[in-house]
């Protein structure tokens, strides 16, 4: 099994604690970090969706990545600090694991102007450009060829660093998607597109769009090279995204990865998910990434119950930090409504 060359690094888990992720198949040290993150994702989407239905605190649209927390935990040990994503308005748990704080993230789901956005894009907009996150994208589709862009901007820099670009079984049918693949492979960029597909779209199945279900034979038009992986475990994820990090290091260019995937709640907080069943959701929490992490490290020895309850504990006071800080946050200031929208400050058209 071939590791990334940064799977040793030094990373720092959503406590603030260092995990030495040791390159042997897998370590401890590896899954305790999964774990943690996986966990904090979770807690934290639990959180802020009752603040939204029980009290009010959240507005606006909300799309919780929970049954997905797999993608991000394998991607940020197949990746290095250096490397970027970008992703859809699905991106709570990509903000988390790529390391926008989570006081910021909870504050921008309330509004307030210490969120990552300064409380000006919600949900779907998280950013973090420090840590190298890109967003957050309501548009669906807009951001495969911004993520393409990025790309092109590390290779014109002369970089290795690689960029991943995550959106859903919806967006690949947009045009974008084959507008952008096509330049990407002309000019070998360094972009690995994810689709993190996860059956329904906003609510229709694969089926039911298009006459190619297997989303990645997209890539066999423009001659990419392409993979489906299992997206319900972080070991399989891990292991895809490193092929394809090499891969884009090494000058070899873009890689279409279709991750099948789940997740466990409707499309958006609203929905009604009426075009699935009950047992369909049942039979994939069966399959439930944080209880096959757990699973994985008691069998194995890896972990004690100790050592997870400890995780927990410390997930669950990260997570009550955040809802304290939003609370006590202050609302952005009047003068910010027209900040961050032009670049140029003097825009003639901008009238009283």
């Amino acid at each position: 099994m071939t590791f990334s060359p940064y799977f040793c690094a030094p990373r720092r888990g959503p406590s603030g604690k260092f995990f030495y992720t040791v390159a042997v198949k897998f370590s401890k040290e590896t899954y305790l970090y999964w774990y943690e993150l996986m966990q904090l994702i979770r807690q934290f989407e639990l959180a802020a969706e009752e603040k939204y239905k029980m009290e009010g605190k959240i507005r606006g649209f909300f799309h919780a990545y929970i049954g997905q927390e797999a993608i991000a935990a394998g991607c940020m040990t197949a990746t290095k600090p250096g490397d970027l994503f970008i992703t859809a308005y699905r991106d709570h748990g990509l903000a988390i694991a790529k390391g926008v704080s989570v006081n910021s993230c909870m504050a921008e789901l309330y509004g307030k102007a210490t969120g990552c956005a300064k409380g000006k894009g919600g949900s779907m907009h998280f950013f973090g450009k420090d840590v190298n996150f890109y967003g957050g994208h309501g548009i669906v589709g807009a951001q495969i060829g911004t993520g393409a862009g990025l790309a092109f901007a590390e290779q014109y820099r002369g970089t290795d660093n690689v960029v991943l670009c995550f959106f859903g079984d919806g967006a690949a049918r947009q045009g974008m998607l084959h507008e952008t693949f096509n330049l990407a492979m002309l000019w070998k960029l360094p972009v690995i597109f994810i689709c993190e597909n996860n059956n329904y779209a906003m609510g229709t199945s694969i089926e039911r769009t298009s006459n190619v279900i297997d989303i990645y034979k997209l890539a066999d038009a423009y001659e990419m090279p392409a993979d489906t992986i299992d997206g319900m475990t972080p070991e399989t994820v891990h292991e895809g995204i490193s092929r394809a990090v090499t891969r884009a290091r090494e000058k070899g260019g873009p890689t279409l990865l279709e991750i099948k995937t789940y997740r466990y709640k409707g499309h958006s907080i609203s929905d009604p998910q009426k075009y699935r069943t009950k047992e369909e959701v049942d039979e994939y929490k069966g399959r439930d990434p944080l209880t096959q992490v757990v699973s994985t490290m008691l069998t194995g020895k890896m972990s004690s119950q100790e050592e997870i309850d400890a995780i927990n504990l410390r997930v669950d006071a990260i997570v009550a930090e955040s809802l304290t800080f939003a609370e006590e946050s202050p609302w952005p200031d009047d003068s910010e409504v027209l900040k961050d929208v032009y670049v140029d400050a003097n825009y003639p058209f901008i009238v009283d």
